[in-house]
């Protein structure tokens, strides 16, 4: 059993059972937080007890694949699975549906951002978990791309992925679309980094409605939206950093969202101050009378983990921003939290932090209607919460740096010199789905997904080619950075899927 909330500098990847309703300060790693538990790891928080059973499938997904549009298929920022079913044979089966970034945007050939049409690609796939001990290939997870559909706005128009600032993004709107929830009706949610918006569709990608930002997130300089995610305001949602997730509380009555990272009022300014942005902001909006409610019922802040972007032992200089969020009830919730060293980062720093923690709001203070959010008055000056603030509790449930479990799939954590097979710098999607094991009904899959940023030497948007393969050290081409499907499988107590799965 591990129970983690504060952490103190750690000389050793270990968890240590320390208590947080006392602590407000963010879980600290000066180096890498390396898992060597063998078998199934049990966490308690809240008084419930969940396991996770560790590593059982994998799938890979080409980068240079082309989509139902002729352009190259991209990234997995969020994932919702459908028509899910065991067979007969004990594999299973469903519909995966995936949901690309703004496009290529300022990798390889491409200068500046490309005008991609906001889209969701569906696949058919098959799962064949595995147990076993021996090495085997990650072809357990096996997809075939099933078409998709663009996102439309309110006049008919597709969504773009330029950003705001491009002259030629006049009369459209764009969208940095990074989160997914998919509703009982077919529809869905779609988060937005650019306005920090989140927009609900109908099941034709169809735009229905709008949940604009919080006042404290909604990005403004001088008084006036700016919404360009080329620099930071001087308010509001940091750039690049909006609603990075979203998702269907099960129920189907509230929709969950997740900052990436804490606002510019709530991190110190200047230099060397990354690990300042910890206490992101966790929404809860009731959307069982109005699917775009005007504001949220509950907010809470959730400490993100900092760590040494080195991992040599140093303070940390970097928040381990979150990647997506995924709700098992309306107080619990699974967050993606990460590191930005992998395959296609640029960088041979070792992979340090990324894992995905349990959640927990109960005790936490509901900042709902305060101050500190109809107003952008700091909820953590310059990074440190403010004292009566209760952060929700966390502990850690997968540590996905487990070289073991990795090399049982082909994988490695070789940042120094990737290959194919290394473990790429973002993993950004989850979606969640029961074993249907009369053996084990509180067990499920947990689907991880990577973004790729569209990392192909044979790219294609628009009708324009591109390149943007991995390149080694001395430039020469080094191969693609493949899309990647991880599949662990967990004991759930007490969760069901929302209507929507």
């Amino acid at each position: 059993m591990t129970r983690l909330v504060r952490l103190p500098l750690l000389a050793a990847a270990s968890l240590l059972a320390l208590s947080t309703a006392a602590l407000a300060e963010p879980t600290a790693w000066s180096r890498p937080n390396v898992a060597t538990a063998e078998g199934a790891v049990t966490v308690e928080l809240g008084g419930v007890k969940l396991v996770n059973q560790g590593l059982v499938g994998a799938g890979r997904l080409s980068a240079a694949l082309r989509d139902f549009n002729g352009d190259t298929l991209g990234s997995f920022s969020a994932m919702a699975i459908s028509d899910w079913r065991r067979q007969a044979d004990g594999t299973y089966a469903g519909t995966l549906t995936t949901l690309p970034d703004r496009g290529p945007n300022g990798v390889g050939t491409i200068v500046g951002t490309s005008d991609y049409a906001n889209r969701l690609h569906r696949f058919s796939f098959t799962f064949a978990p595995y147990a076993g001990a021996e090495a085997v290939a990650p072809e357990q997870v096996k997809l075939t791309p099933n078409g998709g559909l663009l996102l439309k706005d309110a006049k008919g128009q597709t969504f773009t992925g330029l950003d705001p600032s491009e002259p030629k993004s006049a009369g459209r709107t764009s969208l940095d679309s990074e989160g997914l929830a998919v509703t009982a009706d077919g529809g869905f949610y779609v988060s937005d980094e650019y306005a920090a918006n989140i927009y609900r569709f109908d099941k034709a990608g169809a735009l229905k409605g709008v949940i604009a930002p919080v006042a404290a997130v909604a990005p403004t300089s001088g008084g006036a939206p700016f919404l360009t995610g080329a620099k930071a305001p001087e308010t509001g949602r940091r750039n690049n950093q909006g609603i990075e997730g979203v998702s269907l509380v099960p129920g189907g009555k509230r929709l969950a969202a997740l900052l990436q990272s804490a606002t510019v009022q709530d991190s110190a300014s200047g230099k060397d101050t990354d690990h300042t942005r910890a206490n992101t902001r966790l929404f809860l909006y009731d959307i069982s009378k109005s699917a775009t409610p005007a504001a949220p019922v509950a907010e809470y802040v959730m400490q993100l983990p900092v760590f040494r972007n080195k991992g040599d032992g140093a303070a940390p200089d970097k928040t381990a921003a979150q990647s997506e969020i995924l709700a098992l009830n309306d107080h619990q919730f699974l967050v993606l939290a990460r590191d930005g060293n992998g395959r296609g980062g640029g960088a041979t720093r070792p992979a340090v932090y990324r894992s995905v923690l349990l959640v927990d709001t109960t005790g936490a203070t509901n900042i709902a209607g305060t101050a500190y959010e109809t107003s952008t008055k700091p909820v953590a000056p310059n990074g440190v919460l403010e004292a009566g603030i209760v952060p929700a509790q966390q502990v850690e449930l997968i540590n996905l740096i487990h070289p073991a479990q990795m090399a049982r799939f082909g994988f490695n954590l070789d940042n120094a010199a990737t290959n194919t097979f290394t473990l790429p710098e973002k993993f950004e999607a989850l979606a969640l789905v029961p074993a249907l094991d009369p053996k084990a009904p509180n067990d499920a899959f947990l689907f991880i997904g990577s973004d790729n940023d569209f990392q192909t030497a044979n790219g294609m948007v628009g009708g324009i080619a591109f390149d943007a393969g991995i390149k080694a050290a001395d430039g020469s081409a080094a191969g693609d950075n493949d899309n990647l499907v991880l599949v662990y499988r967990l004991t759930l107590p007490g969760w069901s899927a929302p209507a929507g799965k």
